[in-house]
């Protein structure tokens, strides 16, 4: 559960969220005797020294790919009354899926329409980082990414796409090496009105090609 508090120290033309996430309770030695059982049990050879330390990297490795980093929303007044899209492309995309345990990476493209705040650039990126964080679906942390700018940016509209590789479809299973899965959300204006949507889904399809 991600949570917010406001920061009275900032300057009155721009507000500062401090954005927080309530981490579950991580016991890494119980973790480690657990790694050590299932690479045990699917017979790999970890009393060698070349496997020695896996278990405890394979922990650690974990534990970061799942520790949410917390950050400031900072926000500021749209004095300029700015009414065009903002939309930041290629954001960077690491997380895990929640039935294999396996990485899907990819890109994300972020907009929203402004409405009386704006929002700082890197804290798109930071948004992302932070909803990725977690064992989840590409569909929900798309979801999650839209539903949380809107509700502390307070936009006239949100979208996000999501363009992700996914290991867990690549490597295993039907190992469709090079299959990326699509995912949007769309908020407010951005799914309400026609033109806004053509525009953002135009810029975001721009984005992805320009690679």
């Amino acid at each position: 559960m991600s949570h917010a508090t406001i920061d009275p120290s900032v300057e009155p033309s721009h507000s500062r969220l401090r954005i927080t996430h309530e981490p579950a309770a991580v016991d890494l030695v119980a973790a480690e005797r657990a790694a050590a059982d299932m690479l045990a049990a699917l017979g790999l050879p970890i009393d060698g020294e070349d496997m020695f330390e896996t278990p405890r990297r394979l922990v650690h490795a974990y534990a970061e790919l799942l520790t949410v980093p917390e950050f400031d929303l900072t926000t500021f007044d749209n004095a300029a009354s700015y009414d065009e899209l903002v939309l930041v492309s290629d954001i960077p995309v690491r997380s895990l899926c929640e039935h294999h345990l396996l990485p899907f990476t990819g890109v994300a493209h972020v907009g929203y329409l402004p409405g009386e705040r704006i929002l700082g650039l890197s804290k798109f990126a930071r948004t992302v980082d932070f909803f990725a964080r977690r064992a989840q679906t590409q569909e929900r942390l798309t979801a999650q990414i839209a539903d949380h700018l809107h509700d502390r940016l307070a936009p006239l509209g949100v979208g996000v796409v999501i363009e992700a590789e996914h290991s867990c479809m690549s490597l295993r299973g039907a190992r469709a090496t090079g299959a990326r899965t699509t995912t949007s959300t769309l908020r407010g204006r951005l799914r309400e009105d026609a033109a806004a949507r053509a525009e953002f889904l135009a810029l975001a399809r721009d984005g992805r090609s320009g690679r």
